[in-house]
């Protein structure tokens, strides 16, 4: 299945970016509340790291990776959450994910699920490896297949969807 929709990179000279940006940091706000209101829905369906990954698959690396560094900073001051332990480990995580995704997106300049499932699967891997460089520790990106697989499955699919509708 693969989408026809178009594909953007955009600059950081370009007022869309910080705009793009701007909105799915607001929805990383928004989502998460909703999310929680499931027992553990955080951590089974990481609802920042699906508008991390469309974000930055539809609108190219640079709108991605201010919405990653931005969003989780963005909740802790505002609520507290992340907490700041996980802070560094959680913005790292989805700066890599907004790197692959968009990068692949500029490389492959197509939405497929086979693809979309590469970019979650290696942004996982390479965040992991920072994760245990940052903490020596790598439980967490255990449980983000353990627990959080149909997180991982929402990504992929909802990523596909953003792609192929808007």
């Amino acid at each position: 299945m693969e989408s026809k929709a178009r594909l953007y990179t955009l600059n950081y000279d370009e007022a869309k970016t910080y705009m793009w940006a701007a909105v799915f940091v607001a929805c990383n706000f928004v989502l998460p509340h909703v999310f929680h209101l499931i027992p553990q829905g955080g951590i089974i369906f990481a609802p920042l790291s699906l508008v991390i990954l469309a974000g930055a698959y539809k609108f190219g690396w640079k709108v991605g990776l201010l919405a990653a560094v931005a969003s989780p900073l963005f909740n802790h001051v505002l609520t507290g959450q992340p907490a700041w332990g996980i802070l560094g480990v959680m913005t790292l995580k989805l700066a890599v994910l907004a790197l692959v995704a968009g990068l692949a997106a500029q490389h492959f300049k197509k939405a497929t699920l086979p693809l979309l499932v590469g970019v979650v699967l290696a942004a996982e891997i390479l965040g992991g490896l920072g994760e245990l460089a940052l903490t020596g520790g790598i439980q967490a990106t255990i449980q983000d297949f353990t627990v959080g697989w149909p997180g991982l499955l929402l990504q992929v699919i909802g990523t596909w969807l953003f792609c192929k509708f808007l």
